[in-house]
């Protein structure tokens, strides 16, 4: 009668590489929120009419008036440049969005605008998170105005 085979060494996929300390954690937390926010934040501040943002569509003028964020502004990515920033007002931090994870537009922008001095965070997701949150959608050329209304979704975080 044989005895049964010991089974191999599991090894974890997970701690292959060491967890850092608590410390370490918090710090780099800390720093990943400085540069996201994600659209319920965004739409939250919005409705509460923080000043101290600005949200900017880095998509095309087109993309814009099809659907966009209420109160953001059209201000697309490729006609980002000193001159075509001059009148921006750098007390502010700009927050930018595009279509989604699949687009670097909002990335773009945000590099374009931090380069050139401005505080910047990009929105996660862009567009398409927006929505799936279940937040409203502005047509046309103008901001528009976020209503004050919250949708009947409520974030899940």
């Amino acid at each position: 009668m044989s005895l049964p085979a010991t089974p191999a060494a599991v090894v974890s996929h997970v701690l292959a590489f060491p967890a850092p300390t608590p410390e370490q954690s918090c710090d780099y937390m800390a720093a990943k929120l400085s540069y996201h926010a994600d659209a319920w934040d965004v739409a939250e501040d919005l409705r509460n009419g923080i000043e101290a943002i600005v949200v900017i569509d880095t998509r095309s003028a087109a993309h814009y008036a099809a659907g966009h964020v209420p109160g953001a502004v059209s201000f697309p990515h490729r006609t980002m440049d000193a001159q075509s920033t001059a009148q921006l007002d750098r007390s502010k931090v700009y927050v930018t969005y595009c279509d989604g994870i699949g687009c670097n537009g909002s990335t773009k922008g945000a590099y374009k605008l931090a380069r050139l001095g401005f505080q910047v965070k990009e929105m996660l997701g862009g567009l398409d998170f927006w929505i799936r949150d279940g937040q409203p959608v502005a047509t046309g050329p103008e901001p528009g105005r976020m209503p004050a209304a919250r949708p009947a979704i409520e974030c899940a975080c």
